[in-house]
């Protein structure tokens, strides 16, 4: 798909269609925001190996589908919407991962480098898993910084665009991030 020209309305215009129950909407703003939903998909499964079963368009439609298959998202612009993507992906991710290592149940936890584990990656789904059940630790002490790293690793967005949607300074988000990464990494290394 080639780059579409919006305005900067144009998507919070389609979610309130949406949200109104215009059906026909949904596939505009796909179409509109595709281009990034894949380029996070893609930065997501970027360091899986050639055969991996996950391919970004996939992970794409299969997030699309969670998104508007239930009651419209409550998402009101751009930066809200990729954020619930970036959660939806995800939750999806981990669904993935776990499918993929119920057969090695039993296993111990160990030691997960936070520099590679944000990153999906099949062959270390475990890893994964490990990262996505701190992160629920962390959303419970701390939900603001919790949902910093899901909208930056998962769905790639800048700290501006964080700041934006939580409404927060573009500084207070580079210091929750780094309180976050750094609350992950003792976390982790355990």
């Amino acid at each position: 798909m080639g780059a579409m020209i919006t305005t900067p309305g144009e998507v919070s215009g389609l979610l309130e269609r949406i949200l109104g129950g215009d059906r026909s909407a949904e596939g505009r703003l796909f179409d509109l925001l595709y281009g990034d939903l894949r380029r996070m998909a893609a930065y997501q499964l970027r360091r899986e190996r050639s055969d991996h079963t996950l391919q970004p368009t996939a992970l794409v439609h299969e997030v699309y589908v969670k998104i508007f298959s239930q009651t419209p998202p409550e998402a009101r612009s751009r930066a809200h919407f990729i954020a619930l993507a970036a959660q939806v992906m995800r939750r999806y991710l981990v669904d993935h991962a776990r499918t993929k290592q119920a057969d090695k149940r039993g296993r111990h936890p160990h030691m997960v480098p936070i520099e590679n584990a944000l990153i999906y990656d099949e062959r270390r789904s475990d890893e994964f898993l490990a990262v996505h059940d701190a992160l629920e630790r962390l959303r419970e002490w701390a939900p603001r910084q919790s949902q910093i790293v899901e909208m930056r690793y998962f769905g790639g967005m800048s700290e501006e665009e964080i700041a934006e949607y939580l409404k927060i300074s573009a500084r207070t988000v580079k210091r929750d991030w780094s309180m976050a990464r750094a609350w992950l990494h003792a976390e982790l290394s355990v």
